[in-house]
């Protein structure tokens, strides 16, 4: 077969891709990999026991809602990368921003607090298990990500990899929080950020080999 036919034929098998087909495939997957994330949650480690007065006090929100928004700009970047030949390099810095936003604000409230009550900010009563426990409960929302790139047409692979695991880290510290009693920015500066780049990390490593078509 000559090459002027062999391209023919391959341009006559093209099909006109929906718009906004790749936002549709990733949110189907978050909506079975996040309430298996919740049902992670529940099943090993439950609800805080004040969950009903913790949910009045701001500091509570404000831990979900940032760890929510960081989640959404990972899924906007995700849908992005999950294109062919498209970049996203701006979508990754808006995901750094908040980082660093809540990085300040953490340090401005270690700097004005009195000396005996930093180290409490820090390491709170859970530092051991905090990170590990948000990587065990995005594994669902990491793999329901991974499985819906499969399907499309990811080229960038470490990025999207890395951003599906900052979509799947920053939802699973979110779902997290409704365990987790600290309520510290350093704590969360320190402990929920390291949980969310260890996903980006791993996500970064498995995209090349497991996205690859």
């Amino acid at each position: 077969m000559k090459t002027d036919d062999l391209i023919f034929l391959l341009a006559a098998d093209t099909a006109v891709v929906a718009r906004g087909a790749a936002s549709r495939q990733i949110a189907t997957a978050m909506a079975v990999g996040i309430p298996l994330a919740i049902l992670t949650m529940l099943v090993t480690m439950g609800t805080r026991p004040d969950l009903a007065q913790a949910m009045r006090l701001p500091m509570f929100w404000m831990k979900v809602l940032f760890l929510s928004a960081v989640a959404c700009v990972g899924f906007a970047t995700l849908a992005r990368l999950a294109r062919p030949g498209v970049s996203a390099r701006a979508g990754l810095w808006v995901i750094v921003l908040p980082v660093l936003v809540l990085w300040l604000m953490a340090i401005a409230a270690y700097a004005g607090a009195p000396p005996s009550e930093r180290a409490a900010m820090v390491w709170g009563q859970s530092w051991r298990i905090c990170s590990v426990s948000v990587l065990m409960i995005s594994v669902p929302i990491f793999v329901a990500a991974f499985v819906a790139l499969r399907r499309l047409a990811p080229t960038r692979l470490a990025q999207a990899g890395a951003c599906a695991g900052v979509l799947s880290g920053a939802a699973g510290a979110a779902i997290y929080a409704f365990h987790c009693p600290e309520t510290a920015l350093p704590f969360l500066a320190i402990w929920y950020v390291a949980g969310t780049a260890a996903m980006a990390v791993i996500g970064a490593a498995l995209g090349p080999r497991l996205l690859r078509w």
